[in-house]
């Protein structure tokens, strides 16, 4: 059945590209057509044509501001919906009674989840070029409650400070009575948000594709053509990149829900191909992202949290130092500066927020926090380079449909 039907699309998507084709007699024509457009749009990036991008950019914001206030206006109803429960909310936020105490920790955990599931979206949506908030941010906050939890013989952090600050609590607890499982349990809620986050990033391409398929139309959309492209030559792949995708593609529409489950579980570059299949094929969507879901927000985030863990885990980290000062003539000198960050992080766990704590910048730090900024304002200019692109993908869309019309 299943052969048949891929027998079914792959003649399918001949056809339409046949169709399409329409007033080109001569496919390598549009081919070379289409190579030409994207070498072209590829182009407008900031640091070749800072003046045109910056203005492709300004024209698609608001191209996409006035698509999403139409979409809006067609809502109008469940948008009003939307206000008066958030008016409703904003009532019961500021009029003062017993509840705000319900109400404020209700809001400080609805923003900690927030926070965390957009992290998650960016790192999967990245249009274009994800933002790695797993290394960036989840990664350092799972690092740093572990390290702590080692350190204060416990993970019952104050709050406040916690989650901003971490600081010992008062409590005096026998050493070595830190579990793993209770370092697991500390940071379940942000991981399996983030687990979250990425699930919902990744319903853009399972979208495309079944709007794709339902309409018949052939999206503009390098990934989709690709995709169509793997279809059309799976039996003859030979690299082992198409191999990979042509067995992603096999193994999420032959297995359905326990094959998009096992690829959502581990950490695969190939998982938009699956939300791209799913939609191709129809697959129902609460079987997409049901299974998306619960592979990246619980089993392979409790993976990733468990690796983390274990790898700054007191005794591991300080073997991992003294191995960087047994390298020869370099070592003592690479092993201080992870030394004295250390040291630093024990002694700021050990002060109290009202007490003064000593000042002073280790260059790991340093280094780390530029980073940081480097990554995010690469993924600034990356958004702003996406959406110059597809205006002028926009504009050679119009001028290709002008000449059609001729």
């Amino acid at each position: 059945m299943a052969e048949n039907g891929t027998d079914c699309d792959q003649r399918r998507i001949r056809m339409s590209k046949e169709q399409h084709n329409g007033s080109f007699t001569d496919s390598s024509m549009l081919s070379e057509r289409k190579r030409r457009e994207r070498e072209e749009r590829l182009n407008i990036v900031l640091w070749k044509k800072p003046l045109v991008t910056l203005q492709y950019f300004c024209l698609e914001t608001l191209l996409n501001l006035k698509e999403w206030t139409i979409k809006l206006w067609r809502r109008r109803g469940v948008l009003a919906c939307a206000v008066l429960a958030l008016a409703a909310l904003t009532a019961l936020y500021y009029i003062e009674g017993a509840h705000q105490q319900y109400v404020q920790y209700m809001e400080k955990k609805f923003f900690w989840c927030a926070y965390w599931v957009g992290l998650g979206i960016l790192s999967s949506v990245g249009l274009g070029t994800g933002l790695h908030t797993f290394l960036l941010y989840l990664g350092p906050h799972i690092a740093s409650v572990t390290l702590a939890a080692y350190e204060c013989n416990s993970v019952n952090f104050p709050e406040p400070p916690y989650p901003d600050q971490i600081i010992c609590p008062d409590e005096e607890t026998a050493e070595g009575s830190i579990s793993l499982w209770a370092i697991i349990s500390k940071v379940r809620l942000e991981a399996c948000m983030w687990g979250a986050g990425t699930a919902i990033g990744e319903l853009p391409p399972y979208f495309m594709a079944r709007a794709a398929r339902l309409s018949g139309a052939e999206p503009d959309d390098e990934e989709y053509q690709e995709f169509e492209e793997m279809l059309e030559h799976a039996e003859t792949a030979q690299d082992f990149a198409s191999r990979a995708r042509v067995a992603v593609q096999n193994l999420v529409q032959k297995v359905g829900f326990f094959g998009i489950l096992a690829c959502a579980s581990i950490p695969n570059p190939l998982f938009d191909l699956a939300g791209i299949t799913c939609g191709h094929f129809l697959v129902p969507f609460w079987t997409f992202f049901g299974a998306t879901l619960i592979g990246k927000a619980v089993i392979k985030m409790h993976i990733q949290k468990l690796f983390v863990i274990i790898t700054f885990s007191k005794h591991i980290v300080e073997q991992m130092v003294a191995l960087i000062g047994a390298i020869p003539s370099i070592g003592p000198s690479l092993q201080k500066p992870f030394q004295e960050y250390l040291e630093a992080q024990r002694i700021k766990l050990h002060h109290k927020s009202d007490s003064a704590v000593p000042q002073g910048e280790n260059w790991l730090s340093w280094i780390f926090e530029k980073l940081v900024i480097v990554m995010v304002c690469y993924f600034i200019l990356s958004i702003i380079n996406s959406m110059a692109q597809s205006y002028a993908k926009r504009l050679q869309q119009k001028m290709y449909s002008e000449e059609k019309t001729k």
